[in-house]
């Protein structure tokens, strides 16, 4: 998250303490999504059934059609914005436990060296984004990171992949 206005109240304190002042972050946050659509590198690790673990709260991985696993979760529901400073997993604030860490690394863990672990538009600045590196690392399994358009980019790799 690159703004640190919003980024300072997405903590459970705060949300526990600023009931309406935290719901309308939300409401924002749902309002600048809203209308957002998934792009071809969405679609394509849908087309072409890649497990996608995202660390995005967006949901475009799911719209797009994947199972995707949502390490920090989504966002509430038209119908729990009024609660939502009291709802888990969605989005998982700082302070809070995150249940999905646990599946990622369960995830990454089952890789072997056949295997290939894409990496998305991930930067190095979460250590879980550095750990599940290291756990494919450790694992055997080639990591390919794609970090400039990835919009474009992700078929294309996938399709060289494929052949």
């Amino acid at each position: 998250m690159e703004r640190p206005d919003i980024r300072e109240k997405l903590f459970r304190d705060y949300a526990n303490t600023h009931h309406e002042e935290y719901n309308e972050v939300i409401r924002q946050l749902k309002a600048n999504m809203n209308g957002a659509k998934p792009n071809d590198a969405h679609y394509a690790l849908a087309q072409y059934h890649i497990p996608v673990i995202t660390m995005n709260i967006d949901g475009l991985h799911k719209l797009a059609g994947s199972d995707a696993l949502e390490m920090h979760g989504g966002l509430p529901d038209d119908d729990e914005m009024s609660i939502a400073w009291s709802l888990y997993n969605k989005p998982v604030l700082y302070g809070d436990p995150a249940p999905n860490y646990q599946k990622a690394y369960e995830m990454v863990y089952d890789l072997t060296p056949d295997d290939i672990f894409l990496v998305i538009g991930c930067s190095y600045h979460t250590a879980i984004a550095v750990d599940l590196r290291e756990v494919a690392k450790s694992r055997g399994a080639r990591i390919i990171e794609i970090q400039e358009d990835a919009a474009h980019n992700v078929r294309k790799v996938l399709e060289k992949l494929m052949k």
